[in-house]
């Protein structure tokens, strides 16, 4: 500011300098000092008015600093790890813009503002831990809006990554992303039909999701993702000795392994923090194990029947759908394996839902999203859910809504290889099943011919202190019989 003072001061001083002169060679001017005692007065009273607004000008657009601070994000969580900026450092931002992306034990959370301003600081680097009720970044504040101590804003996960926008619509504000926006858009869908579910109201992608569904039946193609194979067919005698090529599956390119020839030693952070303590809290279950064999041939079958009716509505139908209706079918008789042990050992809750979770392989590490009240759904409208979580999954936006609340899990290991499997019991559950993969593989049938048969192994874990041998080995033949006959399902889907 200095040096713009000085720099107008040697502009105006050349001015009156010039006025000055024409002055003095007037006739008028050399006979009178009243006149060049005027003009210094003037000028001094000039340069004191324009040092003023200067002044002013330079200092009237700025506003108060706030620190904008972590809140508490629930489930007892007092620290979280900042996991991507969203803003840098001069970058302006309005209320509802995603500030960073943060990652709990529980679940990654984007974080927005709840001021307009300009970012001045960030309080942490990417994979830094930050506590709760600490500061995040200072925010200059706007100086013509009102500034109060606020916490941040904690936004679902599935709107990660997208900025926040108001829309008016015939006089109600409705609250969606510019993807939200766009989605409903390309589907004719307009925003004043659809009930948001996000934070007051707001419409997230997954109510346009059940809104098109609803009225159409289609969603958007999830993203791909590993589920059990179907082995290929074979042939067709399988006593014959020729010697037939089979197609060789090709294998995934591996990124090449670099050698460093250092030890590098780094904290456990996030999911895998949350691993650690869920499997030394397992470590205190006495496992249970039962192994047994199920043979899938009637239900490759029909779902090779169904696949041209599911894909006709966008759904992508894998065997977990079966397999999870299954297992809620054999929960409805055997209500122990959907319980909870309290930390005491003295009281065991039968759960109402059968919210059962599917171990998934993320690039965050294993997750285990649940599909909620299995009991009231139908085999589409699991394929449904399952669609939407292994999208979230794959984009690293599942939330602790998808994540919490499991009461049984099923885990896929067949997807990547392997036959039996010892999994381990998912606190506070009692119970977990292994599926391996699809195997075609030599059978009797009923008249006592060998015929090719698509067999799965299937391997159980049960918490031994309130669930013994013959409780698990009844729900597993029973599970298994849903399965072998896929027919007997439909008596009991509601």
């Amino acid at each position: 500011m200095a040096a713009v003072t000085r720099g107008s001061f040697t502009v105006f001083r050349r001015l009156l300098s010039q006025q000055y002169r024409r002055r003095c060679f007037r006739p008028q001017c050399v006979s009178s000092g009243r006149s060049v005692q005027t003009l210094a007065f003037t000028r001094d009273r000039t340069l004191r008015r324009f040092a003023w607004r200067t002044l002013h000008t330079n200092t009237v657009n700025h506003g108060p600093i706030v620190q904008f601070k972590l809140s508490d994000i629930g489930e007892g969580i007092m620290e979280v790890t900042v996991k991507e900026w969203y803003v840098k450092e001069g970058d302006k931002v309005s209320q509802f813009d995603s500030i960073c992306e943060v990652q709990s034990d529980k679940a990654s959370v984007t974080i927005t503002s709840r001021y307009d301003g300009v970012i001045r600081k960030l309080y942490y680097e990417v994979d830094a831990t930050a506590l709760v009720g600490t500061p995040l970044v200072d925010i200059e504040t706007e100086s013509s809006s009102e500034v109060t101590q606020e916490e941040d804003v904690v936004e679902t996960p599935a709107m990660a990554r997208e900025e926040h926008t108001h829309q008016e619509i015939k006089g109600h504000k409705t609250q969606a992303t510019p993807a939200v926006r766009r989605l409903a858009m390309e589907n004719n869908i307009k925003l004043s039909e659809v009930v948001g579910t996000g934070k007051d109201g707001r419409i997230l992608k997954e109510d346009i999701l059940n809104f098109l569904s609803k009225q159409t039946g289609a969603i958007i193609p999830p993203a791909p993702m590993q589920e059990i194979q179907t082995p290929p067919p074979a042939p067709a005698s399988m006593a014959t000795t020729a010697k037939i090529p089979v197609a060789v599956k090709p294998v995934p390119a591996m990124p090449k392994p670099v050698f460093t020839g250092k030890d590098v030693t780094e904290p456990l952070k996030g999911f895998h923090k949350a691993m650690v303590k869920t499997m030394t809290a397992a470590l205190k279950i006495p496992h249970f194990g039962y192994c047994d064999e199920v043979d899938l041939s009637r239900l490759v079958r029909l779902r090779k029947d169904l696949q041209p009716v599911t894909q006709a509505q966008g759904v992508k139908l894998s065997y977990m759908p079966f397999f999870i209706k299954a297992a809620s079918l054999g929960l409805l008789h055997f209500p122990s394996l959907n319980a909870s042990l309290d930390d005491a050992c003295q009281n065991i809750t039968y759960k109402a839902s059968h919210n059962i979770g599917l171990a998934m392989d993320t690039s965050q590490g294993l997750l285990v999203p649940n599909v909620k009240n299995v009991q009231v759904l139908s085999v589409l409208d699991i394929a449904l859910e399952l669609n939407r979580l292994q999208t979230l999954g794959a984009a690293g936006q599942l939330g602790t809504a998808e994540l919490t609340g499991g009461t049984f899990t099923l885990s896929n290991i067949g997807s990547i290889g392997g036959t039996y499997a010892k999994p381990v019991i998912l606190p506070p559950e009692v119970a977990i099943g292994a599926l391996g993969k699809i195997q075609i593989l030599p059978r009797f049938d009923a008249s006592g011919q060998v015929t090719a048969a698509h067999i799965m192994k299937v391997s159980w874990s049960a918490d031994h202190r309130i669930i013994d041998g013959a409780t698990m080995c009844r729900f597993s033949n029973l599970w298994r019989e849903y399965l072998e006959t896929p027919e007997r399902m439909l008596l009991h889907l509601k």
